[in-house]
C-alpha cells in the first residue's frame, strides 16, 4: 500500500505526550490502586507471623507449610462474602467493621472442623477506586484476622467501572487453616444424651440483611438515626454490629475437651446449619426459651409480621455458633468459653432420631 493510501497516524516521537485514550478514561485509575495498596501495606503487616514469607504487592503470597506440631496436617479452606451487609456499610458511610465481618464468615467456617486459620486473601471489588476507602474496609480485615489470629498475606482490588456504581463495592474472602488428620472434627460422634451449648451472637452478624432491609426501609420507612422501641442504639448502628469471632474461644476449649461437632449459625439459622453436623440417628432438641432473645430479632419479627420458623430459618436469633460435647465435658466447656470473654448457654440435648432438629420452648 503506498503512503498517500495509508492514512493510520504513526506513534508520537520521542518527547511528545500521547493524546489518545486512556485507562483512566475508561473509568480505571491504576494510580488510585497503587496508592491504596501503599496504605494498607502496615495495616495488613501487622497480622504477619514468622510463617509468612512474601511481602505485599507481588504476584503471589507464601506461606511456611512445614507444620512441624502437626503429625498428619491438613489443610482446610473456605471462601465467603458479606452479604448484603454491604450496603448497610454504604448507607451508613462506616466501612471500618465489614472487614471484621468478612474475617468471622471465613475463620468460624474452618474452626468447625477443628481447624486453626493460618492465612486470609481478600477480594474488593469497586465501582471507583478510593484510596482512603480502601484503607478503612482493608483496616477491618487486619483487625478481624489479628483477633483471629491468622495473618492477611495479600488480596486483590478491582475497579468495575460500567458494572457498578461508583459508590458501590463488594467484598469477598479466602481462608486457610490446618487440622491433625486425626482430629478432624465432623459430627460423626455425636450421640444420644450428648449436650448442645451454643454461643450468643452479636446481633444479625452477615446473614439476612436482606430481609431486614425490607422490614426496616420498604415496609416501614425509618432513618438509619431513628431510635426504634427496645433498641439500645440508633437502628444503623444496631444493624453494623460486627460479627463476633469464635475461632479463638473454639481452639481454646479444644485444647481441654473433645468437642464433637461444632455449627456456625449463619445463613438458614440454626434450624438449617446444626443438621449439617449431625449423624443420621439423632436429633438435636433445641430449647429456645434458654438464651436472651436480642431486641433485633423481636423489633424484626414484629414490624415484618414474620413467622417464627421463617425468623428462626434465616436469622442466628442470637447463636453464632453451637458446640456438642459429651453431658460430661459440658461444665468444662461453659467455664473455657466464659473466660474467653464469650456467652455460651446451656442450649439443648441430643436423642435417638432422624438427623433432624426440634424447637422446644
Amino acid at each position: 500500500m503506498s503512503d498517500e493510501g495509508n492514512n493510520r497516524e504513526l506513534p508520537p516521537g520521542e518527547g511528545e505526550e500521547c493524546k489518545g485514550l486512556t485507562y483512566a478514561d475508561a473509568g480505571v485509575d491504576i494510580e488510585a490502586g497503587k496508592k491504596a495498596v501503599e496504605l494498607i501495606k502496615e495495616q495488613a503487616r501487622s497480622t504477619f507471623s514468622e510463617a509468612v514469607l512474601s511481602e505485599l504487592g507481588g504476584f503471589w503470597a507464601l506461606f511456611d507449610a512445614s507444620f512441624r506440631e502437626y503429625r498428619n496436617p491438613v489443610l482446610v479452606s473456605s471462601v465467603d462474602g458479606v452479604g448484603t451487609k454491604v450496603k448497610l456499610a454504604q448507607m451508613m458511610g462506616k466501612h471500618d467493621t465489614i472487614g471484621i465481618d468478612l474475617v468471622a464468615m471465613c475463620v468460624d467456617d474452618i474452626v468447625c472442623c477443628g481447624a486453626k486459620p493460618l492465612f486470609m486473601l481478600d477480594y474488593l471489588c469497586m465501582g471507583k477506586v478510593v484510596p482512603e476507602l480502601v484503607a478503612e474496609i482493608v483496616g477491618g480485615i487486619a483487625r478481624g484476622c489479628r483477633k483471629a489470629g491468622c495473618a492477611l498475606i495479600g488480596g486483590e482490588t478491582a475497579e468495575h467501572p460500567g458494572v457498578m456504581k461508583e459508590e458501590d463495592y463488594d467484598l469477598s474472602g479466602f481462608a486457610v487453616g490446618v487440622v491433625d488428620k486425626d482430629e478432624i472434627i465432623d459430627g460423626s460422634s455425636i450421640s444420644p444424651g450428648d449436650a448442645i451449648v451454643g454461643l450468643g451472637s452479636n446481633g444479625l452478624h452477615a446473614n439476612g440483611y436482606s430481609l431486614a432491609r425490607k422490614v426496616f426501609f420498604e415496609l416501614n420507612d425509618f432513618n438509619l438515626d431513628d431510635r426504634l422501641r427496645g433498641l439500645s442504639k440508633p437502628l444503623g448502628e444496631e444493624l453494623l454490629t460486627p460479627t463476633e469471632i469464635y475461632a479463638p474461644g473454639i481452639l481454646k476449649t479444644l485444647q481441654n475437651v473433645k468437642i464433637k461437632g461444632i455449627a456456625h449459625i449463619t445463613g438458614g439459622g440454626i434450624i438449617d446449619n446444626l443438621p449439617r453436623i449431625l449423624p443420621n440417628n439423632v436429633d438435636a432438641i433445641i430449647d429456645i426459651g434458654t438464651w436472651p432473645n436480642r431486641s433485633i430479632f423481636q423489633v424484626i419479627q414484629s414490624m415484618g409480621d414474620i413467622d417464627q420458623v421463617e425468623m428462626y430459618k434465616t436469622f442466628n436469633m442470637g447463636i453464632g455458633m453451637v458446640v456438642v460435647v459429651d453431658v460430661q465435658d459440658l461444665r468444662r466447656t461453659m467455664e473455657i468459653l466464659s473466660n474467653s470473654l464469650y456467652r455460651p448457654y446451656h442450649i439443648g440435648k441430643v436423642e435417638s432420631g432422624t438427623g433432624g432438629i426440634v424447637l422446644t420452648c
